[in-house]
């Protein structure tokens, strides 16, 4: 049984990595973890998929530890993206993430290579014997093609340490069905933003959210709302930020983020190749104005 306090509750947002020139702007990622925090989120993420973690070499990754962990304090938790495909590469960033502050660590599915259900149980209770730090299960099947499935579940049951999971697979049904037999040892929180209220409904904890990037108080709020049993407002809210949140995924993620950050002149539009930016500025300019995020 999951006895321990959740790592957050509430909204977590998975961090834009701001880019100046080809190199990480630093200066804008103190400001939005400002931006971030002010606005009530519960935790910050960096280095996960909204943080172009692809494309960052392992010295510009401890320096973004380094400098949100500082940023942050004692303010939020500080979760970091250290999932790879290579069982051996992921223990490394787990125990570089421990080693400089991060309070838990994110782990996608291995992708490319992908693993059987056995193979993923051997991965992942790898990493958790190599490391204290709580870690969340990353499902993300779109962009992995590996699924955590409840068997995949139940083979790490042992592993203290692996506490929460972040469903990403858009499928309700499935995440009701892990919910109802693991709700007890596992944590749970949408990879959707769509899904937030329904997740929250099948007694999820939260959300680890991209479109917090975009409008952090309003899912922040949601999330209050919801939690405190103001389901009529919570789902009035979601509603009004639907047109936005579909916006914010009409491009892969994190372009049309990216997009609305220089819009509301917090970080450049600049993103890492294969990345390029987004070709629905007008949409996303219009939908800014729509929710009184710009003039």
């Amino acid at each position: 049984m999951n006895t321990k306090k959740p790592i957050f509750t509430g909204c977590a947002t998975a961090l834009v990595t701001p880019f100046k020139d080809g190199e990480i702007d630093f200066d804008a990622l103190c400001g939005l973890i400002d931006f971030q925090i002010d606005s009530g989120v519960r935790a910050i993420v960096v280095l996960g998929t909204t943080g172009e973690s692809c494309t960052i070499s392992y010295e510009e990754r401890d320096e973004i530890i380094k400098v949100a962990r500082d940023k942050i304090g004692k303010r939020v938790p500080l979760i970091v993206g250290a999932g790879s495909n290579n069982t051996k590469i992921a223990i490394n960033l787990t125990q570089g993430a421990q080693n400089l502050g991060a309070d838990a660590v994110l782990l996608v599915t291995p992708y490319y290579n992908k693993a059987t259900e056995r193979g993923l149980v051997e991965h992942y209770k790898a990493i958790a014997s190599e490391s204290d730090l709580p870690i969340i299960l990353y499902s993300v099947p779109s962009r992995t093609g590996v699924k955590i499935t409840q068997g995949t579940l139940d083979g790490l049951c042992r592993c203290e340490n692996i506490v929460a999971i972040k469903e990403a697979s858009g499928d309700i049904s499935e995440l009701e069905g892990k919910i109802s037999r693991f709700y007890d040892r596992y944590d749970f929180y949408s990879g959707c933003d769509e899904l937030i209220l329904p997740t929250y409904s099948l007694g999820g904890k939260g959300v680890i959210s991209a479109v917090a990037n975009v409008i952090p108080q309003k899912i922040a709020t949601l999330c209050a709302l919801f939690e405190n049993g103001h389901i009529k407002e919570a789902t009035a809210l979601a509603l009004k930020v639907s047109p936005l949140i579909k916006e914010m995924f009409a491009e892969v993620n994190p372009i049309p983020a990216k997009c609305a950050l220089s819009i509301m002149n917090r970080c450049e539009n600049a993103l890492r190749l294969p990345l390029t930016p987004s070709s629905r500025e007008e949409q996303i300019r219009a939908l800014l104005e729509e929710n009184g995020l710009i003039n």
